[in-house]
Formats: structure tokens, C-alpha cells, sequence
């Protein structure tokens, strides 16, 4: 009986060490697996569509994303030239000028509106009381009648496309107004926002950020409440790069005399966490949180940091460093683009213009090969192939300003020359 017993206890205990190495095992087997964790979702403001990929606010502007709208749009790139009063339209496939029309007053900016519908041009008709904005037809190419509104410097939309945003820069203003008769529906006044122009929108569209090119600062602006948060004064670099520079290099600075910039373009990060502020003035790029509302950082660029455009695939920052740090330069600038890395905030590229010139304003092309600038004093038109940085040029009218390359991805624009989500 004790070895029938004895026998018995052994099986029980070989089962029990079987169970412990099998607990064990998938104990750490557990232990080395990395669980997924799902994605944050970002709670946005209600009737703003919903953000895909919160780690890129950009997952909709892929080259695959074009909308059956805007697919049989003819390729254009619209041209509005601030001294000629009007537009000049060329065909990017064969680099010719195929249109040019009349205007309003001083056109600055071309800017799809919040459905792709209509690309409409803002005649600010500096220092006067008649401007406009002119719609024009992206399935026709031809204007219609021009529409007469307030100061109209820059245009933009609330991502929910209730309203359209006419900055108006003179007068310290936003004006909010209907998507399709422009109709007033309220203002919100930025007294202490001179220069009041280019702004941007927070990833849950519950703010933006607006640049105060005359005063060296930025406003934040609550969209929710309608008002103004605050102002943020921009920190000056201690060194900038001279004008005469004609392939800009980071050795080869002078002290920065100036005590305030002059920021022009903004552009978030495809993560939302950080806005990019180009500064004229700083040559270079501000790094801003935009829900703290406080600076973070600074990135050295070029001669007249001034306009700024993500890559197709939303891992670089393109930005034009119009060459001059007056607001009417001369022609043959050292002008240039660079290329920043979103992952890392370092600088990966520098493409200057050969024998100078004065990248401005524009957009990269629907498929990401090409990015379109005006080259706004020497009266010509930019195009930068993105995988070399060579440059071909188109002559257009008398100071170029911010084009519009048509047409382009997206599920709705947010304004300026395509600021697309």
C-alpha cells in the first residue's frame, strides 16, 4: 500500500510543478508582449469633422485623399501679382502662362475656400476703402463679379465651415462672415495685433494663433467664446543673417540689431503640439505650445523667414526665406528654402535660388513632387522639384504674392493658400 501511495503523490506533484512552469511561462510570455494601446481621440469642436490620426492632423491631405469634386479640376497654379492688379494663371505641366485676368485692388492671397468650391481672391486695396474678394471657378478657370468687403488681407474658415474669416489687417480686425454671401455675422477685435495677417488652427479647432507682424508678436484667439486669449511677444535670436549673403550659411550671421520680429506664416505640427512661426525679421522659425501659449523654441532658416508648407507626407516643413528683410526688397535676394524634419526639429535642407531671388508664398503640388512660390520681387514664379531642390522659373506679373496651387487633397480648407485638413 505505501509504494501505491507513494506512486500516487509523485503524479500529484509532477502535476502540480506541470501547472506551476505552465503559469509561469505564460507569465513571461505576458511579460514580453507590448500590449497596443488605442489611439487618443481628440474631442473637437462640434460640427469640425473628425481628426483620422491624432499624430497627424495631415492624414487626409495624401496624395490618394482627392476628392471626386475636385479630381477633374483643371491643373492650375493662380498667381495674384499685389502691383498689377490681377492674376496670372499658368499650367504646371507645361510651365506656360494660359490666362491672365483682371481684378480688384491690390490682390494678396489666393485661398480655396472651406468646401474646394471656389478659390477666392482677397484684394485688400492697401491703404484704401473698395476692397474685394473675386471668386473665381477652379472648373473653369475664369472670375466672377467681385464681392465688396472690408480690408480683406488674408481669408481663412472655422473648421466647423461656418464661417469665413476675412482678416482684416488694417484695422486690427477678424471679421467673421457667411461661407457664401459674405454677409457680416460678428467681429473680434485684436487691438494690440498690428499687422494682424496669417493665422492657424489648434487640432481640436477650439483656438488659432495669429500673427502680429508689426509687433513682433502672436494672438490666440478662443473660437469657442469669441474673444481674444492673449499676446505673446516673440523672443528675438542674438544673431540673424545678413542680407548680402548669397548662399546663406549659419557661419556667416551678424548680430541682430532689431528688438522685435516680424512673424508672417504659421503652421502646426502634424501632432498638434507645436505651432511654427516664420519671423522675417529672425530668419528663422519660432517654436510655439499653443495650449500653454508660450515659446519653446527656435530654428535658424534663412535670410527673411516668411512662408510655410508641409511636405505631402507631412515629415518636413518647407520654408521660404524670402531673401530680403525689408517688406519691398530688391531683386536677386539671397533667397532660399529649408527644409526642416517635423520628428526632430533639425534642419535637413537648404535649397537656394540660383543667382538669387525672393521665395514668397504658394503650396506644394497634389502629388508632393513640386513646391510652387512666388518670387515676390523679381516678379517670377518658383518651382522647387522637393526631391533635389532644383528650381525652374516662370515669369509672371508685377509682385507675385500668395499663390495657389489647384487642385489639391483634402476634405475642406481652413484658408490661406491651402491650408488643407
Amino acid at each position: 500500500m505505501k509504494s501505491k501511495y507513494k506512486k500516487i503523490s509523485a503524479l500529484v506533484l509532477s502535476a502540480v510543478a506541470l501547472v506551476a512552469l505552465s503559469t509561469l511561462s505564460t507569465l513571461g510570455s505576458a511579460a514580453n508582449t507590448t500590449v497596443a494601446l488605442p489611439k487618443p481621440v481628440v474631442n473637437t469642436v462640434p460640427g469640425m469633422a473628425v481628426v483620422v490620426d491624432a499624430d497627424n492632423l495631415y492624414s487626409e491631405t495624401r496624395s490618394d485623399q482627392m476628392l471626386p469634386a475636385v479630381k477633374d479640376d483643371p491643373a492650375r497654379i493662380y498667381v495674384p501679382n499685389l502691383r498689377g492688379n490681377n492674376v496670372t494663371v499658368i499650367d504646371p505641366a507645361s510651365l506656360k502662362v494660359v490666362d491672365t485676368f483682371n481684378v480688384g485692388r491690390a490682390p494678396q492671397h489666393i485661398v480655396p475656400s472651406w468646401d474646394l468650391r471656389t478659390l477666392w481672391v482677397a484684394n485688400n486695396a492697401e491703404r484704401g476703402n473698395d476692397g474685394s474678394l473675386t471668386p473665381v471657378d477652379p472648373r473653369t478657370g475664369k472670375p466672377g463679379k467681385a464681392i465688396p468687403v472690408d480690408d480683406p488681407y488674408n481669408v481663412y474658415f472655422t473648421p466647423d465651415g461656418q464661417s469665413t474669416i476675412v482678416v482684416a489687417e488694417a484695422k486690427h480686425r477678424l471679421d467673421f462672415r457667411d461661407p457664401k454671401t459674405l454677409a457680416l455675422q460678428y467681429s473680434i477685435e485684436a487691438p494690440k495685433c498690428g499687422g494682424i495677417n496669417h493665422g492657424d488652427f489648434s487640432i481640436d479647432g477650439r483656438y488659432a494663433l495669429f500673427t502680429c507682424e508689426f509687433e513682433g508678436s502672436v494672438a490666440k484667439i478662443d473660437l469657442v467664446n469669441k474673444s481674444v486669449v492673449g499676446y505673446l511677444k516673440l523672443t528675438m535670436p542674438k544673431t540673424r543673417f545678413k542680407d548680402s549673403v548669397k548662399s546663406p550659411n549659419p557661419l556667416e550671421t551678424e548680430i541682430c540689431t532689431t528688438q522685435k520680429g516680424m512673424p508672417q506664416d504659421i503652421r502646426i505640427a502634424p501632432n498638434g503640439k507645436l505651432f511654427y512661426v516664420a519671423d522675417m525679421e529672425a530668419d528663422g522659425v519660432h517654436l510655439l505650445d499653443g495650449d500653454s501659449f508660450k515659446e519653446v523654441g527656435f530654428i535658424s532658416t534663412g535670410v527673411a523667414a516668411h512662408g510655410l508648407y508641409p511636405s505631402r507626407d507631412a515629415k518636413q516643413l518647407y520654408v521660404a526665406n524670402r531673401g530680403s528683410h525689408s517688406i519691398h526688397g530688391k531683386r536677386k535676394g539671397p533667397g532660399s528654402v529649408t527644409v526642416i524634419d517635423f520628428a526632430t526639429n533639425k534642419v535637413v535642407g537648404n535649397w537656394p535660388v540660383p543667382g538669387g531671388g525672393s521665395p514668397d508664398m504658394g503650396n506644394v503640388s497634389n502629388d508632393g513632387k513640386w513646391l510652387w512660390l512666388s518670387g515676390r520681387f523679381d516678379d517670377v514664379v518658383y518651382r522647387f522639384d522637393t526631391s533635389s531642390g532644383q528650381v525652374d522659373q516662370v515669369r509672371v506679373g508685377r509682385e507675385p504674392h500668395g499663390l495657389a496651387v489647384w487642385p489639391q487633397p483634402g476634405r475642406y480648407s481652413l484658408g490661406h493658400t491651402g491650408n488643407f485638413r
